[in-house]
């Protein structure tokens, strides 16, 4: 148990009524989990408000509640805690009630449209073989040094992801690298937690659902490098013009990378192939089993990452020639009839584009594209015609699929994409709402050397229709189907 004024330290309380000088157990924010004696926060969501529940929390036998609003009624024996913001004030109770975690580790977020992932995980990996423990908070999965939990968000919630921090402090993790994406930082996921620095990778297209406009999306991000202490480091791609938005407000010691223009970490693409890329960087030349240019970047990222935080450079060097590729991020698979098949993530306008440009870049000339790309439901609506412009537009065969519809008609949100393909590629567009038949129908018109790409879901291993999940995974659907057949 705790004690409510050790873990309210730090809040600022615009009322009280009652004792805080009393032990809790749990903290909640979810009244259905409360039980005797826990503290229960009141959040305002997307989709409901927490002050409705405020009273079955008392009933279930919480001893505390935190709320924007006093509830006219107020039991004998429960202490209300009124704040201006509940996201806020559960951000400082969580990090509290776990003894500040992040301050017993080095935390570093990574933020951005893409590469997330890549690159958290990827760092990850490289300060493992450097010999640390290490901890990993990402979309795909949270790992405490060598343990692995599944997620279900790019950023936790405030108290699950202080649980897995102290859950790294007792593994004696060094460093965690932890994605923090637009929706964490505006719910205040990420405050109360102490960086030791932030990464930038860039910023386009995506989330204009919920944050209406880009700079509203632009603005969130900034926020993560707006609230960096002195002693932390902000390390921004300035190839993107958003990129020195970034550091305008930052206390934070700056550092810039590039590929296209001057930086404190600058790289080369000297080669690109299939199986890889040749990288010049700091002078020296790596070779990465990533490729494209949106690889290049996330390799600089990483590079530079380890050298601010201490790592010999050339050891640095080496262990990233080993780095694989993160699961449904340019994974790819060549049949025995010499197609290939690649599976990326590629959700947004901005990270479908990069692909195809790699995938163009490679090219001979004599092979055909053949994109199999939907949109997710419930999700950003504009996007879908960008979508469906630059899958017609950059490929020899288009096929517009399902991605996640959740609550939306599969066949509208195909429409939408259908909407953004101009006159002159109409005739290289195919729909096919269920995309197990659309993967099929990628590998059947394919012949030698051709390319499939598989956009949209990358490592997600289920599909998801009005709230009902069912197993699917890309990379395994398009491999059995590539398999199956006889050419």
């Amino acid at each position: 148990m705790k004690l409510l004024k050790d873990i309210l330290y730090g809040v600022s309380l615009s009322a009280v009524s009652g004792d805080t000088n009393v032990m809790v157990n749990n903290v909640h924010f979810d009244s259905r989990k409360v039980e005797m004696d826990d503290v229960f926060v009141a959040i305002r969501g997307t989709l409901t408000d927490g002050h409705k529940f405020i009273q079955k929390a008392v009933d279930l036998g919480a001893r505390a509640i935190v709320c924007e609003e006093l509830p006219e009624l107020m039991v004998n024996g429960v202490t209300y805690l009124q704040v201006d913001n509940c996201n806020s004030a559960l951000a400082v109770i969580a990090s509290n009630y776990y003894d500040n975690p992040s301050k017993n580790l080095k935390l570093v977020g990574v933020t951005g449209t893409n590469g997330k992932t890549t690159v958290t995980t990827l760092l990850y990996h490289l300060f493992k073989k450097a010999g640390f423990k290490v901890g990993l908070i990402s979309t795909i999965k949270v790992l405490v040094d060598d343990k692995e939990y599944k997620t279900t968000h790019t950023t936790p919630d405030v108290l699950t992801i202080n649980d897995y921090l102290s859950k790294m402090n007792l593994a004696g993790v060094e460093f965690c690298f932890m994605e923090v994406s637009s929706h964490g930082i505006h719910q205040k996921r990420a405050e109360g937690l102490h960086f030791e620095g932030a990464i930038f990778t860039n910023l386009s297209h995506d989330h204009l659902d919920y944050h209406k406009t880009f700079a509203e999306y632009r603005d969130t991000k900034k926020k993560l490098f707006d609230g960096l202490p002195k002693t932390a480091f902000a390390l921004v791609n300035i190839d993107d013009k958003n990129g020195l938005v970034m550091l305008q407000n930052t206390k934070a010691k700056k550092y810039t990378y590039a590929l296209k223009t001057f930086a404190d970490y600058r790289a080369q693409i000297l080669e690109k192939q299939f199986n890889g890329q040749l990288l010049k960087v700091d002078d020296n030349e790596l070779w990465s089993k990533l490729i494209g240019d949106f690889n290049a970047y996330n390799l600089l990222a990483i590079y530079a990452t380890a050298d601010i935080l201490g790592l010999e450079k050339m050891e640095t060097l080496r262990l990233m020639s080993e780095l694989e590729n993160v699961d449904g991020r340019f994974q790819y698979y060549i049949s025995k009839d010499k197609i290939t098949a690649i599976v990326d993530y590629a959700h947004t306008p901005d990270a479908l584009k990069n692909v195809l440009v790699t995938i163009n870049a490679l090219r001979t000339g004599n092979e055909n594209v053949i994109t199999v790309v939907g949109c997710g439901g419930d999700r950003d609506k504009s996007k879908r015609p960008v979508m469906g412009h630059i899958a017609s537009e950059m490929s020899n065969q288009a096929i517009f699929t399902s991605d996640n519809p959740r609550t939306e008609s599969p066949s509208v949100i195909i429409e939408e994409m259908e909407a953004g393909v101009e006159p002159q590629n109409v005739r290289k567009v195919l729909s096919i709402e269920n995309r197990k038949q659309a993967i099929k129908t990628a590998c059947k018109l394919a012949v030698a050397n051709d390319i499939i790409l598989v956009a949209g879901k990358g490592h997600e291993t289920y599909q998801e229709t009005n709230g009902v999940r069912v197993d699917f995974d890309d990379f395994k659907e398009v491999k059995e189907a590539l398999e199956s057949l006889k050419k």
